[in-house]
């Protein structure tokens, strides 16, 4: 078993190789990541590097909210430690990286086949934004920004040994105010400042239109036939190289610029959608930004007219963390769109603890599951039973579902089987161009 392999085996079957496995937030736990570790030091394949994101203010939020909002905090964030590593490491690398949670607040990401260190550094500085974006704890808009801890992992080196090493610079980083990301080998760092280095030059990219919309075409379950696409965003930096959605986004964020760049991708995902023939489908995704602009709906209908797009034909994907504002105001404005023709799907369903208001207050149409519910359920009869036990609830609430990040047929002859009705994901097509996906549709 190569090391690819055996990392693929402890992220995908974690309770059977190790049962400490961290049954919180589903990721593998501290000795799964020290065997990780030993065995990144004896080969000879890349050069691997890790990575230890702690969260100081993690016991502030257990006494203030309690232990259970703290364990909410806990799961929210090995959610976006997964979906950046997935979006920026694995597809980039062609290697699966150890997602773990050590203890507490501590959560440890490493790649076999890591960048340099001025990408890996990069890539440090853009998850802390990531993370720091805002999470929702019983109502209250929480931001943990998290402290990062870097290290290239060596030959002859042992797991215990890498960890220390780490958790020596986590140290350090507590003394130096303003600091969030350290080498543990300081001496050899690199200089910081990349995430400003960004933030100059998005605004400009939005004006010479670099910001390229791809799509994830999205299937049938049962028949297979091609039912539309989710609009995502890609920027290819002349320094940094590929940054995804989630990169832009977190780098929007602090220069306040989240609702401008929502707005562009949104205005030439719908240009280029209204070539598509009928009854082919498109998700944008909305996000709390665009709904404190105070203006959804005029928005929404400003960009559908001037595009062309017939409102029956978009669906706006929302998460939890959209409506984090002031969620009567933003149901309200929903119902509206909704009036439209509009369709809303609720996303990342099944990763937070009270989508249950969301079902009951909002005009859904769809249930997006996250890629995380059904990553095991070929391997694990309670994974199953959890996607079925959903899909059943959303017949029951006579809502559509879309499941995510799909790789085998055997995940789709179960969800095909459940009652799932569309699904997207790498088995059938990973993100591509509008002209390819244009190709696909017969455009």
């Amino acid at each position: 078993m190569t090391q690819i392999d055996y990392a693929r085996a402890m992220r995908g079957n974690s309770r059977a190789i190790h049962p400490s496995a961290d049954f919180l937030t589903g990721l593998v736990g501290a000795d799964a990541a020290r065997d990780w570790l030993n065995a990144a030091a004896r080969g000879a394949d890349g050069e691997p590097k890790v990575m230890l994101i702690s969260l100081p203010r993690l016991q502030t939020v257990n006494l203030a909210y309690g232990k259970p909002a703290g364990d909410q905090v806990l799961v929210d964030v090995a959610h976006r430690i997964d979906d950046f590593a997935q979006s920026e490491i694995a597809s980039e690398a062609g290697d699966d990286p150890l997602i773990a949670r050590l203890a507490g607040g501590q959560f440890l990401l490493g790649s076999q086949r890591a960048p340099g260190r001025e990408r890996w550094q990069y890539l440090a500085e853009v998850l802390g934004r990531v993370i720091g974006r805002a999470l929702t704890v019983e109502g209250d808009a929480l931001h943990l920004v998290p402290r990062i801890a870097l290290l290239d992992v060596r030959q002859g080196d042992s797991g215990d040994g890498v960890i220390d090493r780490l958790a020596q610079a986590a140290a350090t980083l507590e003394r130096l105010p303003g600091r969030r990301v350290l080498w543990g080998d300081e001496g050899d760092s690199v200089p910081g400042g990349s995430i400003a280095l960004l933030e100059a030059d998005l605004l400009g990219a939005m004006h010479r239109d670099e910001i390229t919309v791809l799509f994830q075409p999205q299937f049938d379950c049962r028949s297979g036939a091609l039912a539309g696409a989710e609009a995502l965003a890609r920027w290819q930096h002349p320094r940094f190289g590929r940054i995804s959605a989630e990169t832009l986004f977190a780098v929007a964020d602090r220069g306040d610029h989240v609702a401008q760049l929502s707005h562009h991708i949104a205005r030439r995902a719908l240009m280029l959608a209204a070539r598509w023939p009928k009854p082919l489908r498109m998700s944008l995704n909305i996000t709390a930004e665009d709904f404190a602009l105070g203006d959804v709906v005029g928005s929404v209908r400003g960009l559908l007219a001037s595009s062309g797009f017939a409102p029956e034909r978009l669906t706006l994907e929302i998460t939890e963390q959209s409506l984090i504002g002031d969620f009567e105001t933003c149901a309200l404005a929903l119902e509206t769109l909704a009036g439209d023709g509009v369709r809303i799907a609720l996303d990342d369903f099944g990763t937070g603890f009270s989508n249950f208001r969301a079902l009951k207050a909002l005009p859904l149409d769809t249930l997006k599951l996250d890629r995380s519910l059904v990553r095991d359920i070929a391997l694990d009869p309670r994974d199953r039973a959890i996607v079925a036990a959903m899909i059943a609830m959303a017949r029951a609430l006579d809502l559509k579902v879309i499941a995510e990040g799909i790789e085998s047929e055997a995940q789709l002859a179960i969800l095909a089987e459940e009652g799932c009705d569309l699904f997207q994901g790498f088995l059938r097509s990973g993100p591509v161009s509008a002209e390819d996906f244009a190709a696909l549709a017969g455009a």
